[in-house]
């Protein structure tokens, strides 16, 4: 039943509200919790006055710096740490960015928290900051020195500097990208309760093994006295891919009143209290010969970081490979700014260095006289140009063949301002390829199938509505030839099994691996053939047990055992994109029309069509909808969102739905999805590759090359903007 059109799993109880999302939790004697945010840029807490706020009938209890709270940092994760930075609130006078947590009130009512929480009173001591990178003050340094990771090194294959200067037709432009930010629906936060020594914790996330390491870690007790739950995630896009600053506070304040403890974040303070995309600003150098052959590239990221951690950056990882680029250098820095750590947004690199090499990729086609898709064509790789390995699979060009036929791109007339619409419209049709690397996680898949026919999965995996527990229950049904109403799938609980956070769209890939693994594994214990239908009821029944028990445990290829044991401690452990015998990548193509209205100049995206090679399409049903909502995501990227900052105060200042532009119903016109749906044997024995990620980037690409075929304006900036139309 892989790939057969099986409806969403858990579709009904989330529509009919019975689906429990971790601030669902409603335990007797509930208090809840409001944090008190900073007013400063950057500084020191001279006098924090809480007599007032401690005054509102109802308060139990204020925290501060000015407690001893008992908690020390979880480390950054992207460190050997479970946070989603190395800063932990609360514990000094620091003050590193506006919005930080300075205070966090405790009551009887939400309305008690809330209005105590305002009335809270800090002065500061402020010092200079910088917010946007080239401020004054900011710090750039160059990442294969700060971070001396072999992965994380410049990428340079051939001569590129000389290939370029001596390359006929040349494009060297700056494009630049972010911030932004997630604004999942689910805002951030959960409830905490301790029962004797043991904490369990509710709360949406991608990653409960790292809020049970994080906390263990803060708290400094036993990760097995943690338990932390999150059957539902209502979105996280990255914003919830590790522990927050609120959580061992919370746990503390729980301790200390004797009472479960909530708290959800104001929309407003998420724009601070998570990470967020950085600003990423793009030199790409692209040379080739008249006829548009690449010859050389040259890719240059400035990405903004924080005073104290570095997102390790991966922009060139793609762009690197999207062609066959016979001379290539990537080189990725770091701009150190007065923030919160920047951190991982869907396509977290890929979306925006998409945009730029896709970008570029278009002007060289104006400069050369070819067609933008035959360009692509002619440039594609057979074999990776960076390793010389061969891909895992690659079927870039049939997803721009089978899009360009789908689109009616053999109707584009090619020059810009060349296509009007009846009521005078400027039309532009444009395309952009993107690709994502195939990453793959240990996990532990424990399957229990009863003398009645039923089998429960207990999987390391998280369901942030993706749709992974729909892909696990056709893969179960369909190799046991059962039912899916047979089949239940649990995740998202570290009491069933240990888990590695959920992202990078490795979810599916991974937990399909260790599921399967779990099934040849059971059918063994059933003694049952390896393939083929199974009487369940029956095969258990012979066993003489009212139930049989499997467990696997996978890893990606070339994994060395340790990775297992981080897993097992809530620590990141990837593998991929380079395997011992290949490279992996989805790939994927956009084609998108916009039309640009003759009066306003507002501009509107009718339709795209995406075709995407992702492997074997595990569950179409939520294949597409990934597909679907990744190009409303671009449209919003391409035109819309934008985070932002004040340089005189600091911190995000339009940090509400109404402020933060998101793409609505009457922005989205009709979105065509097509996948090529040809296993990848290779990169595993499900043959299915990632999709989330790689559904998004080239998105914002193929729009603003569109713009420029409808205007002959090239906009190297995002979002696109009315006036750069005008």
């Amino acid at each position: 039943m892989t790939g057969a059109r099986v409806p969403r799993v858990g579709a009904r109880e989330k529509v009919t509200g019975a689906a429990r999302y971790g601030a669902d939790h409603t335990p007797d004697g509930l208090a809840y919790a409001m944090p008190v945010v900073a007013t400063a840029g950057k500084g020191r807490i001279t006098r924090l006055d809480t007599e007032a706020a401690a005054a509102v009938p109802g308060v139990l209890l204020i925290l501060s710096h000015l407690d001893d709270l008992g908690i020390g940092p979880a480390g950054y994760i992207m460190a050997e740490g479970y946070a989603f930075q190395s800063l932990q609130p609360l514990l000094d006078d620091h003050i590193a960015y506006r919005g930080q947590p300075i205070a966090l009130v405790v009551a009887d009512t939400l309305v008690a928290a809330t209005q105590a929480a305002g009335l809270v009173r800090a002065r500061y001591d402020r010092e200079p900051f910088a917010v946007v990178p080239g401020a004054a003050g900011t710090e750039t340094v160059l990442q294969e020195e700060a971070i001396p990771l072999p992965f994380l090194a410049d990428i340079v294959t051939g001569d590129a500097d000389g290939a370029f200067a001596d390359s006929p037709v040349r494009v060297d432009e700056i494009y630049q990208s972010g911030p932004q930010h997630q604004v999942p629906m689910e805002l951030i936060g959960g409830v905490v309760e301790w029962d004797g020594d043991s904490l369990l914790v509710h709360e949406g996330t991608q990653a409960v093994g790292a809020l049970r390491g994080g906390l263990a870690r803060q708290l400094g007790i036993d990760p097995e006295r943690i338990r932390v739950v999150s059957p539902y995630v209502g979105g996280g896009f990255g914003q919830k891919n590790s522990l927050q600053p609120h959580l061992a506070p919370l746990a503390v304040a729980a301790r200390r009143i004797g009472r479960p403890v909530k708290l959800v974040l104001p929309r407003a303070h998420t724009f601070h209290a998570a990470s967020f995309r950085p600003v990423a600003r793009h030199r790409v150098r692209l040379g080739a010969d008249r006829s548009g052959r690449l010859l050389a590239a040259i890719h240059e990221v400035d990405q903004q970081a924080s005073r104290f951690d570095l997102l390790p950056a991966t922009y060139t990882e793609i762009t690197s490979r999207l062609y066959d680029i016979p001379n290539f250098r990537g080189r990725q820095r770091h701009v150190k700014t007065d923030t919160q750590t920047p951190g991982y947004m869907r396509a977290p690199f890929e979306h925006s260095a998409a945009f730029a090499m896709e970008s570029a990729v278009d002007e060289l086609c104006y400069a050369t006289g070819r067609d933008p898709v035959e360009f692509r064509l002619a440039n594609d790789a057979a074999a990776d140009p960076v390793t010389g390995k061969p891909f895992s699979s690659r079927h870039l060009a049939e997803c721009l063949r089978r899009g360009a036929e789908l689109f009616g791109w053999a109707e584009r007339t090619p020059d810009p301002r060349s296509m009007t619409g009846d009521d005078g419209a400027l039309i532009g049709w444009g395309v952009a390829a993107g690709a994502y690397p195939s990453l793959t996680v240990p996990t532990l898949a424990r399957l229990r199938a009863d003398s009645g026919g039923r089998i429960v999965a207990e999987v390391g995996g998280h369901e942030m509505g993706q749709g992974l527990t729909t892909a696990l229950t056709c893969a179960i049904a369909g190799d046991l030839g059962i039912d899916p109403e047979a089949v239940t799938v649990a995740v998202g609980d570290t009491a069933l099994a240990p888990h590695h956070l959920t992202a990078g769209a490795w979810g599916t890939n991974s937990t399909l691996r260790a599921v399967h693994a779990a099934l040849r594994e059971l059918r063994e214990r059933l003694g049952t053939a390896q393939e083929g239908p199974v009487d369940l009821a029956a095969a258990v029944t012979a066993t003489g047990r009212e139930q049989v028990e499997a467990e696997a445990v996978t890893q990606g290829p070339g994994q060395p055992p340790e990775m297992i044991e981080r897993m097992r401690a809530g620590l990141v452990a990837l593998a991929g994109p380079e395997f011992p015998d290949c490279v992996s990548f989805s790939f994927i193509a956009h084609f998108a029309e916009v039309r640009i209205e003759p009066g306003t100049r507002r501009i509107r995206v009718p339709r795209v069509v995406s075709v995407a090679d992702c492997g074997r399409v595990a569950s179409p049903v939520t294949a597409e909808a990934q597909v679907r909502g990744a190009v409303v995501w671009g449209v919003g990227a391409a035109l819309r969102e934008h985070s932002e900052v004040d340089p005189r105060y600091g911190g995000f200042v339009n940090a509400d739905l109404a402020d933060y532009v998101i793409p609505v119903n009457a922005d989205i016109g009709r979105i065509d999805v097509a996948f090529v749906d040809e296993p990848d044997f290779v990169l595993n024995p499900m043959g299915v590759k990632n999709l989330g990620e790689v559904a998004l980037v080239g998105v914002a690409a193929a729009i603003a090359n569109a713009v420029h075929h409808a205007t002959g304006r090239r906009v190297r900036r995002l979002p696109i903007l009315i006036e750069d139309v005008l």
